[in-house]
């Protein structure tokens, strides 16, 4: 069973570009897993796997940091072979943004897929 949390924002929301939350002003509501039968209008504790937290940072960052740094590098040292009339760092930064791109695509299409999934969501672990 889901339920919808009003949570307070901090100031490490601000940054943040899940676009799981429906941020407002002064607090944000989020989907939870409810398994301690929550009601409206209860305090209620929510938490997140940090394997979670952590499997997510880095493919959201991770992942797209190394395809700039791969498709770089492929740029300079192999599309420089082929294309002997274009300069290859024009090249390598073409490669490289081309390759960041893609994975960013495919880092969207995963974080659709994985904010669908029960255990990389929140869960109220007890009513306060």
């Amino acid at each position: 069973m889901m339920a919808i949390v009003s949570v307070p924002r901090k100031s490490s929301c601000d940054g943040c570009t899940a676009g799981t939350c429906r941020q407002e002003e002064q607090s944000m509501e989020i989907e939870a897993v409810n398994r301690v039968g929550a009601e409206a209008g209860q305090r209620v504790r929510v938490a997140i796997k940090s394997s979670v937290y952590m499997k997510g940072s880095m493919i959201v960052y991770g992942f797209p940091a190394l395809g700039l740094v791969i498709g770089a590098v492929l740029g300079k040292e192999v599309l420089s072979g082929y294309f002997k009339s274009v300069d290859p760092d024009i090249l390598s930064a073409m490669a490289g943004f081309a390759l960041f791109g893609i994975t960013l695509a495919l880092v969207k299409l995963w974080s659709h897929n994985a904010g669908s999934t029960l255990e990389s969501k929140p869960v109220i672990e007890e009513i306060l």
